[in-house]
């Protein structure tokens, strides 16, 4: 695969990347893990923030998709409470060289290195939710984001639900 691979943090000092075994997946073996291009917008989001994101299925009717989120393209969801944090979070976009990572099967858009890497370049990404904005992506504040997990779950699109521990409890 040519082309770029990402990862996200805020922390701008990364010098290069170890591989680990990530805490949310403690059966995987080492590796560093990185974001391709169309799912990096998963990660325009302060470390702890929980998230939703859904978007159609590639090649598939989008009507159901249309008809259940009212657009056609991907939209995701904040709560309220992190809006703040959205925009004054200083976030960095590490670039990798995509030649040294393979894809994870487990889930569209992520890959894995077994080796340490070292990023190309590193770049902070300003104002999250105007990023947002700025490359057309519906970004939607809510009160409460567990409706919007429960409606997410479906095989009729493709959908990502990020820190869900850090929603707090369902009203």
């Amino acid at each position: 695969m040519a082309g770029w691979l990402f990862h996200f943090s805020e922390d701008p000092t990364i010098e290069r990347f170890v591989p680990h075994v990530p805490a949310t997946n403690p059966t995987e073996p080492p590796a560093v893990w990185a974001i391709d291009h169309e799912h990096a917008p998963l990660y325009w989001f302060p470390r702890d923030c929980p998230r939703v994101a859904v978007w159609p299925w590639p090649g598939r009717d989008t009507t159901p998709f249309r008809d259940a989120w009212g657009v056609s393209g991907r939209v995701q969801f904040v709560g309220r409470d992190w809006l703040e944090r959205m925009r004054t979070t200083m976030l960095f976009r590490y670039s990798f060289d995509a030649e040294r990572f393979e894809r994870w099967p487990a889930a569209s858009g992520y890959w894995v290195c077994r080796t340490t890497v070292e990023p190309i370049r590193v770049e902070p990404m300003g104002d999250l939710v105007h990023v947002h904005e700025a490359l057309g992506i519906d970004l939607r504040v809510v009160d409460d984001l567990w409706p919007v997990i429960d409606a997410a779950m479906s095989d009729e699109w493709d959908f990502s639900i990020v820190r869900k521990a850090n929603a707090g409890p369902r009203r």
